[in-house]
This record gives structure tokens, C-alpha cells and sequence, in this order.
């Protein structure tokens, strides 16, 4: 089964992909719009687009501009290192190990993303590297979506913990050499030295952490905004917020209209898929919420020939951003 575009609906995820979603919903309403989507797919879509229809406040988060580019893996992997390559960029991210020497794992998943979204969109605002965790991290969480009590709390922590002792590598290829890159996420974990048993989740965070100096400096340099509603609507799926970044990160540059064929969507978000076809049925829905909480996107999408990029507006009119 291949990527299909024939259907005419308008609902969900095959209305996102045609673009043809938002005016959708904006006509017909949410609660005819969730009638009318026929499969849960449909629903999370169409409850996305209208999640971001809704928001007036236009809030900002903050990411590193390479994360558009390159990305933590999905899922739990076996191996000690996650590479990613890309056009003139690369990424290395290593597992650390805890005070007996076991490797706590390469971060991953939605979780890890949105722990690594908060402390980066602090750092931007704030213009330090000293980020406060405690009650505003559990804020934050919880408005994302992300239970970070009762049975998310061993979740959370575990990718803290990750997070918190794993190592990075950026290589920077252009026409003057390779610029390397070398740190961490954090100089002070995440978490603190003990935590009790009690489940309690103020004991989860340091009061504050310290980002690692070259990844603050890096990211103060190259911050990319995105939509704090749309991080909201795609919170519990990983590979929609790597595309959605992405696109944040591409449309708005682009001079003219660029092709992105299947076998290069493939290379940019198919780690893990030893196939194209089984990419291909997988990015369905992932692209549609992409597009749902982008409604300025203009991005054609063909069975063919796979992603037409257009120049579109970013997702946070640069008037609204706080300097």
C-alpha cells in the first residue's frame, strides 16, 4: 500500500495533505468536522488544525535550528551512538553512563523532545543558560500534554536521566572544511542527586540547570521560533514535530519552489525503516499533523513524486517575537 491522495474528503488526513483541511473545519465546525473523520487518524488531525485555528496568542517556543535538520531517534535504539547525516550537517549523539559505568541510552521519543524544547525555549527567552525547572517545567509539561506524574513519571526521569549524560557532535561541512562541535546538552543534570519514592513530581527536577556553553552559544545564534500551540497539538508524536520543524525551518527561506522526492523525504526522516515503502505507508499521518499545525504551509503532496515545497510565512510573524 502506497501513499493514497484519491480520496475527495476534505476531513482529516487525506484534507491535510490535499490542503484542504483548515477551510474545512473553519466551514463546517469541529463538531461536524470530528463526524465526518472517518478513522482515529482523521480525528487527531482534524483536532490539531483546529487546536491551532483557535489560538490567538501566537506564543513562541524555541528550538536549534540543526534539530531541523537532524534528530533524535524515535524510539529506543541498542546501539551506544545515533548518527544523523544531512546535506553539509551531521550529528552524533553518544550515551553516557552513570556513576557505575552502565550506559543510560541515546534520548528519544516525544518525551525527550519536549524536555529539550522547554529548556531551549527558556534559555532564548530569558537570554541565559540558567533554566528553571521545578514547578515551571511541570507546567509546561503538563500544558504539552505530557504526564509527568503517576506512570510518566518513570518516563520522564528516564529521559531526563539521558538527556542529562549523553554527549554531542555537530559537523558543519562547507566549501572553507568541516567545523566541529563538540558538548553536551547540560553541564548540571536534570535531575536531582536522590529522588524519593513517593512518586512527588516536584521532586523530579533540579531547581535550575546549566545548558552546556556550546550548545547555548550555538543555539542563541541559530534559535528557530515555532508555534507553541502546534508543539502542544503534536506532543505525543515524535516524527510529526521532527516534520514540522522542518518545514518551519524550509518554507519560509525558499526562493522557489522546490521538490523534495520520496527517496529524499526517505533520507531526511526514514531512519529505522529498512524500506521506502514501509516509510512511505508510515508518513501518512505524521505529514498531515505537520500540516495541520502549519496552516501556513503551502506544500503539495503527490503519490508520484512525493513534497513540492512553497515559499510560506513562518509560523510566528517575526512582529510577535520578543526581542
Amino acid at each position: 500500500m502506497q501513499l493514497s491522495l484519491q480520496n475527495d474528503s476534505a476531513i482529516g488526513v487525506d484534507g491535510a495533505l490535499r490542503g484542504r483541511l483548515h477551510k474545512t473545519v473553519e466551514r463546517l465546525g469541529i463538531q461536524a468536522s470530528r463526524a465526518m473523520a472517518a478513522t482515529p487518524a482523521d480525528r487527531r488531525v482534524v483536532d490539531a488544525a483546529h487546536l491551532i485555528m483557535a489560538d490567538e496568542d501566537l506564543q513562541a517556543s524555541f528550538v536549534h535550528a540543526g534539530f531541523a535538520l537532524t534528530a533524535l531517534p524515535h524510539r529506543n535504539i541498542a546501539e551506544a551512538e545515533w548518527v544523523r547525516e544531512t546535506a553539509g550537517l551531521t550529528l552524533r549523539v553518544g550515551s553516557g553512563k552513570d556513576e557505575k559505568g552502565v550506559l543510560a541510552g541515546v534520548p528519544f521519543g516525544s518525551v525527550a523532545r519536549m524536555i529539550l524544547l522547554y529548556l531551549q525555549t527558556e534559555a532564548v527567552r530569558t537570554r541565559s543558560r540558567e533554566v528553571e525547572l521545578g514547578r515551571s517545567m511541570n507546567r509546561w509539561l503538563t500544558a504539552m500534554g505530557v504526564n509527568n506524574g503517576g506512570k510518566g513519571y518513570a518516563l520522564v526521569r528516564e529521559q531526563s536521566l539521558r538527556l542529562s549524560l549523553c554527549r554531542l557532535t555537530f559537523y558543519s561541512t562547507s566549501s572553507d572544511g568541516t567545523q566541529i562541535t563538540n558538548g553536551a546538552f547540560v553541564r548540571s543534570a536534570i535531575l536531582p542527586s536522590r529522588l524519593n519514592d513517593m512518586g512527588n513530581q516536584l521532586s523530579l527536577w533540579r531547581e535550575r540547570v546549566l545548558l552546556d556553553e556550546a550548545f547555548y552559544t550555538s543555539l542563541i545564534e541559530h534559535p528557530l521560533p515555532v508555534r507553541e500551540v502546534a508543539i502542544r497539538a503534536l506532543a505525543h508524536r515524535s516524527m510529526a514535530i521532527d516534520i514540522y520543524i522542518w518545514l518551519a525551518y524550509r518554507l519560509w527561506q525558499l526562493k522557489k519552489p522546490t521538490r523534495i522526492p520520496w527517496p529524499a523525504f526517505y533520507g531526511q526522516f526514514g531512519a529505522g525503516f529498512t524500506r521506502l515503502r514501509a516509510f512511505r505507508d508510515h508518513i501518512k499521518e505524521p505529514l498531515a499533523l505537520a500540516l495541520a499545525a502549519y496552516p501556513e504551509a503551502r506544500v503539495d503532496v503527490s503519490d508520484e513524486d512525493g513534497l513540492m515545497l512553497h515559499q510560506s510565512p513562518p509560523p510566528i510573524p517575526e512582529r510577535r517575537l520578543v526581542r
